[in-house]
């Protein structure tokens, strides 16, 4: 079993957390904490093993929640760590980890500079193994990852254009909050998916734009795919995205027609926390013209990069081939669809 340890419990960190304990393959020893709230008190009636920094104890005395520890015990008896910090607090951490030896996965909130290498289990998952420092890339650059991984598997891809309309926020984080704009995030182009994307991909040429709208739950991402291949039909990308792992087609003739009904379609499928884990691409928006793919694109950014982080601890430490992982992780997920 692998002794999984999680530092931070916040959106990543406690789906993480949920979902390597169900692993047949891991041992969830622990999670990293910095407040007595109640997501340390959910944890702790789920039965996890809570852990805080030495500094932080006399913040959690005289409360109903026992700390088995220090985060530096908890790293100690790690066989490694997956980060899950609010981003630029990974960094703080690195060396610690370093000094005990342990392999760490920080997420897509850190610069690419922390790891040796930015992951996505589709793209490039055996080029982690025996990797000390490894990034989970951010959601939206997932799943850009996912998507583009496919299209240029089976019809090469030349350019890529994405404009991204991104969520205001998390549903549980109201400082940012109520919003009557759209913002550009940034003014400036790109945005820094494009680039993120090509620290995975470092051939694709991928330029993207970024804002964000008053919405809490999903990113849209409008993307102009240039396809290398000729005679492509929005009939053949279609089948493609239909046998690529962790994508989903929806289409507008089912009722699927924005955001709120594909975070619905994850409420049926009585996913844990509504959770979509899967790109979805709206089937009926697939149109090529002149070589140039078009279609709509859906991620869900509390979510997307869980699977990711599961192939990650398995990656790094070399206990299985990449589809096995797929495989298993996928079912314990209950997602559909090709492992591989």
């Amino acid at each position: 079993m692998i002794k999984v340890a999680i530092n931070g419990y916040g959106v990543i960190g406690r789906r993480v957390a949920d979902i390597v304990s169900i692993q047949p393959d891991m041992q969830l020893i622990g999670i990293g904490k910095t407040r007595p709230d109640y997501k340390a008190d959910i944890a702790v009636q789920k039965g996890y093993h809570l852990y805080i920094p030495e500094e932080y104890h006399k913040d959690f005395a005289g409360t109903k929640i026992k700390p088995q520890g220090t985060t530096y015990d908890l790293i100690k008896s790690a066989d490694v760590i997956v980060d899950a910090t609010p981003g630029n607090i990974g960094i703080k951490n690195k060396d610690i980890y370093k000094e005990l030896g342990k392999p760490a996965l920080f997420q897509g909130g850190e610069s690419d500079e922390i790891a040796e290498m930015s992951f996505v289990a589709q793209v490039n998952y055996d080029d982690a193994k025996g990797k000390q420092v490894v990034r989970v890339v951010s959601c939206n650059t997932t799943g850009l990852c996912r998507a583009l991984k496919s299209l240029d598997d089976a019809f090469g891809v030349g350019k890529t254009r994405a404009v991204i309309a991104r969520r205001a926020t998390d549903p549980d984080d109201p400082k940012k909050g109520p919003i009557d704009s759209v913002a550009l995030d940034p003014v400036t182009i790109p945005s820094h998916h494009g680039p993120d994307v090509e620290t995975v991909m470092p051939h694709m040429n991928v330029v993207t734009m970024a804002m964000k709208i008053p919405t809490t739950h999903m990113h849209l991402h409008s993307l102009i795919v240039s396809l290398k291949g000729t005679g492509v039909t929005p009939e053949m990308i279609a089948n493609t995205f239909a046998e690529t792992p962790r994508v989903t087609l929806v289409s507008s003739k089912n009722g699927i027609k924005s955001t709120a009904h594909a975070m619905d379609y994850a409420r049926e499928l009585g996913r844990n926390r509504s959770d979509m884990y899967e790109n979805v691409i709206w089937e009926d928006s697939i149109t090529v013209n002149d070589n140039e793919a078009y279609f709509f694109m859906g991620v869900h950014q509390e979510s997307i990069v869980v699977p990711e982080n599961i192939d990650a601890i398995r990656a790094v430490l070399g206990t299985c081939s990449r589809d096995e992982s797929m495989k298993t992780t996928n079912k314990t997920l209950s997602i559909s669809g090709p492992p591989n």
